[in-house]
């Protein structure tokens, strides 16, 4: 079955950086569009970044652009989230996602397969 594994959320102080990765299995990955979202407490989880099956495209919400990066490795499977200049409001748990359908990176075409999250604190 498919299955997609996010690493990498923790702690960190306000200005600081860390890289998310999502791990995918059973899938063929280079037929996916991969996105990132993130829920923070009492609030709908909300759009963070998404990319091309390529990797040639990218999209970002207004909130996370300049700052964050995200990025592929079809080689390996692998979804990244590279988040600098982090602000406390950033604290979220971090989930990945999959899609086959509609290969533009910015369509809200719904995702087929959601991972269970990492969470990252930005302490101030």
């Amino acid at each position: 079955q498919v299955q997609l594994v996010e690493s990498g959320g923790g702690l960190v102080q306000a200005g600081g950086s860390l890289r998310l990765s999502c791990a995918a299995s059973g899938l063929t990955f280079s037929n996916y569009v991969m996105g990132w979202f993130r829920q923070a407490p009492g609030k709908e989880r909300e759009f963070a970044a998404a990319i091309s099956m390529s990797g040639a495209f990218t999209y970002y919400a207004d909130s996370v652009k300049g700052r964050f990066t995200i990025s592929r490795d079809n080689a390996k499977n692998t979804v990244y989230l590279q988040m600098n200049s982090l602000k406390p409001e950033d604290t979220a748990v971090y989930s990945c996602a999959a899609r086959a359908g509609a290969a533009n990176p910015g369509s809200t075409h719904p995702y087929d397969y959601w991972g269970q999250g990492t969470q990252v604190t930005v302490s101030s």
